[in-house]
């Protein structure tokens, strides 16, 4: 597939608009209705409605996005990988986590790694599946998640963990507020039902689940380390005899793709974790 006609689809899908993909492409409208109408053509389905509001995806559309991204990532990566090697000699490394893992762990890794001058640094946060497969077709170097996923091409190593804990705010202490914190507090949640997940007010965000448990009341499961302090102000209270979740953190390698230097780096990671006094949620 020619690769612009994904990044058309990408500009049209995020600035909501043919006219602002255009302007954003600098192309004419016309051509940006020419590549989707070609995308179609070999998607064989429609994946954009036009309306006065502007252009959104269909459901088929909603569908292709997440390819049509990996599609752009993987064509980067390669334009990369075929590049003549620079002059300074750096070591490439493409660093990757979830998008709960970024702050400030992720920020703190690369800020540290800044300082190897050997090192050309790469990041990219993104969902755990993404993760996974970038890691195995070697388009990343290691990643951090919160998942682990055991393949046989794969080392998982454990690096870190908290505990997720049950609190309430102390004025009003409904509704019950659910926090999407991945795949394995989603079975431990699940085996212990401290309350039933699908009619509670659910978060992919542990920010605003807490800013909206401050300001408006409820409870659920938080880090640790973020509501001690509220818990010492008295603003939030724990719940009695409820179960603790953990909270792992994971770095995934591929087996036969190790950067060099690599204990270094996971050096690097593990101060970062040992000096961070606060994860933010």
């Amino acid at each position: 597939m020619d690769i612009e006609l994904a990044k058309t689809f990408i500009e049209i899908m995020q600035s909501g608009t043919f006219a602002k993909a255009a302007e954003r492409l600098h192309i004419t409208q016309t051509t940006v209705t020419a590549r989707i109408h070609s995308l179609e053509a070999d998607m064989g389905t429609k994946l954009f409605i036009r309306n006065r509001g502007g252009a959104r995806l269909t459901p088929a559309g909603e569908r292709f996005s997440k390819y049509a991204q990996e599609m752009l990532f993987i064509w980067q990566a390669a334009k990369d990988a075929c590049l003549e090697p620079k002059t300074d000699n750096k070591q490439p490394l493409s660093l990757g986590a979830e998008n709960s893992l970024w702050n400030p762990i992720m920020v703190d890794w690369v800020i540290e790694l800044s300082r190897l001058e050997h090192l050309q640094l790469t990041s990219r946060v993104t969902t755990t599946d993404e993760i996974y497969n970038n890691i195995r077709r070697n388009t990343l170097d290691a990643a951090i998640v919160h998942s682990a996923r055991y393949y046989p091409d794969l080392v998982i190593e454990q690096i870190a963990e908290e505990k997720l804990i049950h609190v309430a705010c102390a004025h009003n202490a409904s509704p019950n507020l659910y926090i999407d914190w991945g795949e394995e507090f989603v079975q431990q949640f699940d085996r212990c039902l401290p309350f039933n997940r699908h009619t509670a007010m659910t978060f992919s965000l542990g920010p605003m689940a807490l800013k909206v448990m401050l300001r408006n009341g409820g409870n659920g499961y938080f880090r640790t380390r973020v509501v001690d302090k509220y818990l010492q102000e008295g603003r939030l209270i724990r719940v009695t005899d409820a179960p603790e979740f953990s909270y792992p953190i994971y770095l995934i390698t591929h087996r036969g793709h190790l950067p060099t230097d690599f204990e270094d780096i996971k050096i690097s990671l593990k101060k970062v974790l040992k000096q961070a006094n606060q994860w933010i949620v």
